[in-house]
Parts: C-alpha cells; sequence; structure tokens
C-alpha cells in the first residue's frame, strides 16, 4: 500500500496500549470508560474516533480507535493534568490536547499531525448511551492473478475541495484512492519521474486536484505495478494524454551506499506484494516491504523538488523508519505547508544525515542523465 502525503488519514496498524500519566491531583475526575468523537478532515471525510480507557493499578490504561479505517490502533502516552488531557503519538507524529467540563463528560479539543491542527471533541459515554459498532478484522483480498492486463471497470474522476491539505493515493481493499492528487503527480507516479521531468504540459496539469475512486475489472486486489498500468490507462483513456521521452542531463540527487555499508532491515513480507511507505508526519517515514529504488520514488514524488537517482546497488526489501527535520525545499509537491523550524535540541537531523545515521545512505547532489517526458497532448478529463 502507498501513501504518499496522506497526513490526516495514515494511521499505524499497531495494537497499542496508551500509558496515562498525571500530575497535580489524582484522577480528580473518574474518565475510565469509552470516549467517542468525529475527526472532520480538510476534505470533509468524517472519520469515527474511539478511546477507552481503564485503571490498571495507580495508572489508567486506553486503548483508541479509528474505526473507518482499521480495526487496530495507534501507540502513544496520554498525560492528564487537572482538567487538561495531553495525548502524543510519537511514531505518528500527532498530538491531541484537550479540556474536560466539569462534570467530566465532554473533552473539548485539537488534533495535529503534519502542521494541521483540526477540532476533535468526546464525549464520555453514560450506561445508556449507544456505542458505535468496532469494525471487525477482515482477511487481506486474494492477490491478483500475475499474469493479468489490469484496467478500471469504472473510476469516478471528480475536482477535489479548493482548499484542501496533503493529497494521497492508495489501494483499499481492490480500489484504488486518490484525493487532492493533480495529473502531475498522478504522472509523476506512475511513470516514476519528477515534476521537472516532464516537459510541455499546461499550466491546469499541476493547479487543478482530483478525486480518482475505481476498481479493477479484473478480480483481486493489484500490485504495485498492475496500479500503475491501470492509472497509465487511466491517464491516456481519460485524459487523452499521449507523450514521447528523452534523455536529458540536469540537477538531481542521487542515492549511493554509505562507507559502513547499510543499515536496513531485511524485509520478510512478499517481494512481490505491494511495498508500504507512509509519512506519519513531515519528516516521519515508514517503509515495510520497500526496495530502495521504491524510496527513492517517494523522495521524488513527495519530498525532494529534483529526480532522485538510486546508485546504490542494493535490491532486496527492507523494512524500516526514517526521521528528519524537513527544510523550507521539501514537501511542496504534496499541498501541505511546513510548521516553522523547530528549536529543540533533540529534533531530528536533516535528510542527508538521518540518511547516512539511520539507512546508512547517502544523498549526494549532482548532475545525472534522467528521462524526461515531452508531452504530445492532454485534455481535462472526460465525464464519468
Amino acid at each position: 500500500m502507498i501513501y504518499i502525503g496522506e497526513f490526516m488519514t495514515t494511521w499505524t496498524a499497531r495494537a497499542f496500549v496508551l500509558a496515562v500519566l498525571s500530575s497535580g491531583a489524582l484522577y480528580a475526575q473518574d474518565i475510565t470508560g469509552t470516549w467517542q468523537g468525529t475527526l472532520v478532515l480538510p476534505n470533509k471525510q468524517e472519520l469515527r474516533t474511539v478511546v477507552k480507557i481503564s485503571k490498571d493499578g495507580a495508572a489508567l490504561r486506553g486503548v483508541l480507535y479509528s474505526i473507518d479505517q482499521t480495526p487496530q490502533g495507534l501507540s502513544g502516552v496520554i498525560a492528564l493534568s487537572g482538567s487538561t488531557v495531553k495525548i502524543e503519538i510519537p511514531a505518528a507524529a500527532m498530538t491531541y490536547e484537550g479540556k474536560l467540563d466539569s462534570d467530566g463528560v465532554n473533552l473539548t479539543g485539537t488534533f495535529s499531525q503534519g502542521g494541521n491542527q483540526l477540532p476533535l471533541n468526546f464525549k464520555h459515554l453514560g450506561p445508556n448511551d449507544p456505542e458505535w459498532p468496532m469494525p471487525e478484522t477482515k482477511a487481506p483480498p486474494k492477490a491478483m492473478a500475475a499474469n493479468a492486463d489490469p484496467e478500471f471497470d469504472a473510476c469516478s474522476i471528480k475536482p477535489s475541495n479548493p482548499g484542501q491539505q496533503g493529497r494521497g493515493l492508495t489501494v483499499r481493499g481492490r480500489e484504488i484512492v486518490s484525493f487532492n492528487t493533480p495529473v502531475s503527480f498522478l504522472v509523476t507516479f506512475v511513470y516514476g519521474v519528477s515534476v521537472r521531468q516532464i516537459v510541455g504540459a499546461p499550466a491546469w496539469f499541476d493547479t487543478e486536484s482530483y478525486d480518482l475512486d475505481g476498481k479493477p475489472a479484473q478480480e483481486g486486489m493489484p500490485n504495485q505495478k498492475q496500479m500503475k498500468i491501470m492509472i497509465q490507462k487511466l491517464l491516456a483513456d481519460r485524459f487523452q494524454l499521449k507523450f514521447h521521452r528523452e534523455k536529458r542531463e540536469m540537477s538531481a540527487y542521487v542515492i549511493e551506499l554509505g562507507k559502513n555499508g547499510p543499515k536496513l532491515a531485511k524485509s520478510q513480507g512478499d517481494p512481490k506484494g505491494l511495498p508500504g511507505l507512509s509519512f506519519g508526519g513531515l519528516g516521519a517515514m515508514n517503509a515495510f516491504n520497500a526496495t530502495i529504488a521504491d524510496f527513492a520514488g517517494v523522495l521524488q514524488s513527495a519530498v525532494l523538488d529534483r529526480p532522485v537517482v538510486d546508485e546504490s546497488g542494493l535490491d532486496g526489501h527492507y523494512d524500516f523508519a526514517l526521521n528528519w527535520t524537513p527544510d523550507e525545499t521539501q514537501f511542496a509537491s504534496v499541498g501541505v505547508k511546513l510548521p516553522p523550524p523547530s528549536d529543540k535540541a533533540d529534533a531530528p537531523p536533516d535528510l542527508g544525515t538521518a540518511m547516512l545515521q539511520q539507512l546508512g545512505l547517502k544523498l549526494v547532489a549532482a548532475k545525472a542523465p534522467v528521462e524526461v517526458l515531452l508531452i504530445d497532448h492532454i485534455e481535462k478529463p472526460s465525464a464519468n
């Protein structure tokens, strides 16, 4: 599964326990039980959120669920100080802070991730209040046949909501779904190029965004290669995209192996399966079953402002996490506003330093021959 810039809707799929710490008066209010609230994303999508809290000796413990996304949850820490509740989820760069009312029934606060802040209010359920049903854990759909020549059975293409933050493209079950994606974003993903490698496109190619939702005509869940083929056919059919290729030398970033070798864990995932590349926040990337070429592709499409060339010589699939402090040149392509630079002493290093320290890979600015797509023809999408 690929997540690119989907900062507000990417939840780490791990069960967790929230440790609750307190300062000041010890649990002046009883906050054990079930809390429910709805997070409304910038694209107007509503995500029902549940926190279940119980006592464990002198401490409180809880489990948090985003029940419209996954039956599993996120690890984090809750701090209770007087009437203020704070939730920190470091792995996903998420925070929540709210105030309890005098009855301990309503918690009014703000959810923050990736520089975005959204209101999120919870209600403490009483014995007669209905609880939202928890989602069942379902087996993943079967993979599409390896020899399939996939295409969409049908695909809805709609203009995105103006002013929407972030953008994403993923496989949800068998559906391929995107939000707030300009055509430039789709082309860079499916053809493995950066926006600087696209020549001759009209202005709307990068300024008008669309939401896609479609299912393949073939049975099973597509892998990454099949997903790209489907979107390539969609671009040719619905956008009338025609182009030709040539090589040009231009400024690029090159990924090389560090002198001490890689610091990467071999993945136990299916090497033929989809890689998982997601951002828990700006500068917080998690990768599962990913090649360095996959990693380079996400850096190129979502983070950096020029092509990224993989010259590491590594051809395996890896699981890793990468944490860095972005600069003002990064993440412009995913339409997310960077927060002010952190002045914390323990803030992560810059991207190049983080890659060398955490992955054993060097990121080098250099001139390199890269493939360029020259647009011959493109139109705005045909009707659904």
